[in-house]
């Protein structure tokens, strides 16, 4: 711990968030073949980013760093233009901190805790009691404050945020085997056999890849680590089984910090890493009442609030009338005498006359074009669907165009729309 008492609450005044952002996200296929895992479009205006900053904009925190390493311009394009409203002279700031070699110049980050490592100057030069790491890549609402707390309560050496998963389920993650007290008593990597909590046989504690440390005491655990050469530099492998075993590591669940709104009944947390995954959780916030509330105002996803002009519809005729039912559709979207079911279209999006598109994941500047038929897909940023396209309905024909899961979500890219024509 921090050799100096720890501040008065709320503690989010004294910390830091260190976002986590270099992934490179491949499971999402040709969705990151231009950007970071992070930088993926998401509900309808969003980034997959901007969950893990609005959640530390929300709960207090207003200092924030954010690592970026593999294909990273869009990622840090959005942030300089969406998260540009930090100040200075209110004792806030906002870092962007590409993999730039500070400390060798052969090595980029290797690895999560490296990635804290090599900048660890700067985020002493703030002086933040507290270090929370983030992941960049899950959507999720979550009060830090209250992780704050448990780990000053607990005088804990690191807290780490976990997420009550089925026993049956846990093996694809690292599970925590926890006391009644919630000190972490071991921890392992993908078990066969997972430990189950105590008191609940059938679940057990999964790392959310979210950690809280002290500063000075983080920043000594960092400088042995780096001197370790076999040492992978990793939070998840290395430094947080470390302190399992010489340190006191304390286990916060995430529903004690869950934000939830009125709507919404469960704890809602995803990992969007597959095409599947990410088309599901997209077309989930179509339903009447989604898992996760976009709507909720006390706890907003703060994004680049680009300026666009209202959602169009037009033509009134029978077979061209342009409508959009259970649908989330963005600001600059015009939709000409078309016909959107189940679907969210990101912002610009043009749907010509007499086109269909249905459970459809849209993203940012797409056109499609007259008589097209869509049907379980994605669609990547800026795509132009030609006339009279039809996917979803020939799943053998899908499969030799496009990118097809195991689920029979097309994922459809402009290089592949290119290479029908060539």
């Amino acid at each position: 711990m921090n050799a100096t008492p720890p501040p008065s609450p709320p503690y989010a005044r004294s910390a830091m968030a260190y976002v986590l952002a270099g992934g490179r996200g491949s499971r999402l296929l040709e969705l990151t073949d231009k950007r970071a895992k992070p930088a993926v479009f998401f509900g309808g205006k969003s980034r997959i980013i901007d969950f893990a900053l609005s959640n530390a904009l929300n709960s207090g925190i207003r200092r924030v760093a954010v690592a970026t390493q593999y294909k990273a311009h869009s990622l840090i394009r959005h942030m300089q233009n969406g998260w540009n409203f930090f100040r200075h002279e209110r004792n806030e700031s906002f870092d962007i901190l590409p993999a730039s070699q500070r400390i060798s110049e052969s090595l980029w980050y290797m690895g999560t805790a490296d990635a804290v490592y090599q900048n660890i100057d700067i985020v002493q030069s703030y002086g933040p009691h507290f270090m929370v790491i983030l992941a960049g890549d899950h959507i999720y609402k979550m009060d830090y404050e209250k992780m704050l707390q448990q780990h000053v309560e607990a005088g804990a050496d690191v807290t780490v945020g976990c997420l009550e998963v089925p026993r049956a389920e846990a093996s694809g993650f690292g599970v925590m085997h926890v006391d009644t007290s919630d000190r972490i008593v071991s921890f392992l990597e993908k078990p066969k056999d997972p430990p189950p909590m105590p008191g609940k046989p059938d679940r057990s504690l999964a790392s959310m890849g979210i950690y809280v440390f002290g500063t000075d005491f983080l920043a000594d655990l960092l400088r042995r680590d780096a001197a370790d050469k076999n040492s992978s530099h990793d939070f998840g492998k290395d430094l947080i089984p470390h302190l399992v075993k010489n340190g006191k590591a304390v286990a916060h669940h995430f529903s004690r910090s869950c934000v939830r709104s009125s709507a919404e009944a469960g704890v809602y947390w995803r990992d969007v890493g597959t095409v599947d995954a990410y088309w599901a959780a997209n077309i989930d916030l179509t339903d009447v009442v989604p898992e996760l509330d976009l709507f909720d105002r006390d706890w907003p996803i703060w994004t680049d609030g680009r300026v666009t002009p209202p959602a169009k519809f037009v033509h009134d005729q029978d077979g061209r009338r342009g409508l959009a039912i259970s649908s989330l559709v963005s600001g600059g979207c015009i939709i000409s005498g078309a016909k959107i079911r189940r679907s969210l279209l990101f912002t610009g999006v043009h749907a010509h006359s007499y086109s269909f598109a249905t459970d459809a994941v849209i993203l940012p500047y797409v056109d499609i074009g007259r008589r097209a038929r869509l049907t379980k897909v994605v669609v990547d940023r800026g795509v132009q669907i030609p006339e009279g396209l039809v996917v979803g309905e020939d799943a053998s024909a899908d499969a030799r165009r496009f990118r097809r899961t195991e689920q029979g979500i097309c994922l459809i890219t402009q290089p592949m729309i290119d290479r029908l024509s060539a």
